[in-house]
């Protein structure tokens, strides 16, 4: 009985317009959703406010999260101990993790890379923290506001966001030119920006906070133009286009920021000029016909990458529905598609097949099956539901991707 209420929930959800927030008029300035899917929100809100147990069970978990969230921070990267070759504070920095003094040479320098082998030295350096933390909160946050409608959590979720990115004295500023540096050798690589990949979400945390007075027109369009210039960064500096030439899943997720944050702030021309002109022409650089990865593949942390970057083509396709682009469904000329990079990862979630190679460092399976969930709605040969029943302890949930 309560799977047939569930159902129905979602096909109402869906004949209604999805989501509160995409089935009336969109005011000016109003966030909407990007990567999430909020005809899937509005079908699980509808449950959790019928008592169904499952779904109470996760949102409660998910408030509990917030509730410590509203006492975490402020978040900004203004008061690391290093100083970037800029003298400002404002600028963010980060060490490659795999860069390893030389033990050939007196002072180490260069460093040399030890490919899966974090240095416990890049520890030292706080900006990726401090943004992923806030990015995680905010996200906690704007998923408690959206099942309780309870202000505070909206407020502070808009606090952490003018404090990291708007505040003159404590926003970072657009730009990765000191990221992953290299000592010895580079004090910024466009490698970086895979540590910003996860940013993308913070437009659908705004839109899951869209009902709030703390989600202002001043807020989202102080936010829509940062990341405008962030955009601007990384398709025209020397290190922001570079990262776009990059072939493996650095390339995947210039690819999926880009997409995302033009989204964002309205250039639906350029989301879609990426996709296909870049975008498409991934699939057959990056994937066999039989859906396997060479360049991942190769490396020390096989299975990490490998579902990483698939993560990365989910977001990618949720993302071109968005410009009507169906990255689902598209075949490269010599039978290369994104169906078969996820079903490759199927014999492995069923157990039936072992990696050749195991990682250097233990990897869980968490980024494969949310990214399965996520594929599973469109490719029924997946049989996700058969995958996901030898995992007990995952859940699926509709506000991640």
């Amino acid at each position: 009985m309560m799977r047939k209420f569930l159902v129905w929930c979602w096909a109402m959800a869906s004949l209604l317009g999805a989501s509160a927030a995409e089935a009336r008029p969109q005011k000016e300035g109003r966030p909407a959703f990007i990567l999430l899917d909020g005809a899937q929100l509005a079908a699980y809100k509808a449950a959790y406010q019928k008592g169904s147990p499952a779904e109470t069970r996760q949102v409660q978990a998910a408030v509990a999260d917030a509730q410590k969230a509203l006492n975490h921070g402020p978040y900004t990267i203004v008061n690391k101990p290093q100083t970037p070759p800029t003298a400002d504070k404002h600028d963010y920095m980060s060490q490659a993790p795999y860069s390893w003094p030389d033990p050939a040479k007196p002072d180490g320098k260069p460093y040399i890379n030890r490919d899966g082998l974090r240095n416990p030295e890049a520890a030292a350096f706080t900006d990726e923290d401090n943004m992923l933390d806030m990015t995680s909160d905010v996200k906690k946050l704007a998923v408690a506001y959206y099942f309780t409608g309870q202000e505070e959590y909206a407020a502070q979720a808009a606090k952490q966001l003018r404090i990291f990115f708007l505040d003159p004295a404590t926003r970072m500023n657009p730009n990765l030119n000191f990221a992953q540096a290299i000592p010895g050798l580079y004090t910024g690589r466009c490698y970086g920006l895979i540590e910003t990949r996860n940013l993308v979400e913070i437009p659908d945390a705004l839109a899951l906070m869209a009902d709030s007075k703390s989600i202002d027109t001043e807020l989202v369009s102080g936010l829509q133009d940062w990341f405008r210039q962030f955009t601007n960064w990384a398709m025209t500096s020397p290190l922001g286009s570079a990262e776009g030439r990059v072939e493996n899943n650095h390339g995947t997720f210039w690819d999926s920021e880009v997409v995302d944050f033009a989204l964002f702030t309205g250039d639906e021309a350029l989301a879609r000029k990426v996709l296909e002109t870049q975008t498409k022409g991934r699939i057959a650089t990056q994937l066999q016909p039989d859906g396997s990865q060479p360049l991942e593949l190769a490396r020390t942390r096989p299975w990490n990458y490998v579902t990483m970057n698939m993560l990365g083509w989910v977001r990618l396709a949720r993302l071109a529905e968005k410009v009507n682009v169906d990255l689902w469904n598209y075949t490269s000329p010599d039978g290369r598609s994104l169906h078969a990079g996820v079903a490759w990862l199927k014999p492995y979630l069923l157990k039936e097949k072992k990696m050749e190679r195991a990682d250097v460092a233990p990897v869980s399976n968490s980024t494969a099956l949310l990214l399965y969930d996520k594929a599973g709605q469109h490719y029924p040969d997946l049989a996700a539901d058969k995958v996901f029943a030898l995992y007990p302890d995952n859940v699926r949930r509709p506000w991640t991707l």
